[in-house]
């Protein structure tokens, strides 16, 4: 626990909440010990905070605050979010979803991601966790760009490029080393036939959605 909290920044005052955070309900018998009420209480707290900063950032109107907020709170974005920090490295599995591959499955991720904030807010109060949140926040001229998803890069990308009806957009694997227990997979995106942007991941999905962060970016997109 002393990992995680060095690299989100925040000492716990309390661990027990830390410890709740953590404990995914395959690891604990009963959904009670588990960090699902906390996920519930960090859902609630990372609306707000995230709602009141496009509040007080953007001047537009609520139709493209509600269309923005849905996209910085959403599954994507908050898996993207815990692998930041490794939050994976630190949640107590039951061996099935060890074994399963728990500690990279998106909605484990996500929602222990929730529950943090939610630790967070019940140990250090709302500051803490708002302190804590806006950290993961974009820049400005990313919040502005109504076609970028936030961390769903091969989302962003098809959106822009469909701007443009006569464009094409496809992904290949180019690339495989490593050996079976970690692989390492290279992508390529292409336009129209041409390569826009080359990323590697552990999966096939996570090397595309390098390639495509990488043609973003490529593009003038901000993709932090």
């Amino acid at each position: 626990m002393t990992d995680l909290e060095n690299r989100i920044g925040y000492k716990f005052t309390n661990r027990a909440y830390l410890e709740k955070a953590l404990t995914h309900s395959s690891f604990v018998n009963g959904k009670q010990n588990s960090n699902e009420r906390l996920e519930f209480l960090g859902d609630s707290v990372l609306s707000v905070v995230v709602s009141k900063h496009l509040f007080e950032l953007l001047d537009v109107p609520e139709g493209r605050l509600t269309k923005i907020r849905a996209k910085l709170v959403c599954e994507d974005t908050l898996y993207i979010f815990a692998k930041r920090i490794s939050l994976g490295e630190s949640i107590k599995l039951g061996k099935g979803e060890e074994s399963t591959g728990g500690r990279d499955r998106k909605s484990i991720l996500a929602d222990a991601f929730e529950a943090l904030i939610a630790a967070i807010y019940l140990d250090g109060g709302l500051e803490s966790a708002r302190t804590f949140v806006l950290g993961f926040m974009p820049p400005l001229e990313t919040l502005k760009n109504d076609k970028l998803i936030i961390g769903d890069y091969k989302t962003s990308l098809q959106e822009v490029v469909q701007q443009n009806p006569e464009e094409h957009i496809e992904y290949e694997i180019c690339g495989e080393t490593g050996a079976a227990h970690c692989r390492v997979f290279t992508a390529h995106v292409l336009l129209n036939g041409q390569v826009i942007g080359t990323g590697s991941g552990k999966s096939k999905k996570e090397a595309e959605q390098a390639a495509a962060k990488e043609a973003l970016s490529l593009m003038g997109y901000e993709t932090n």
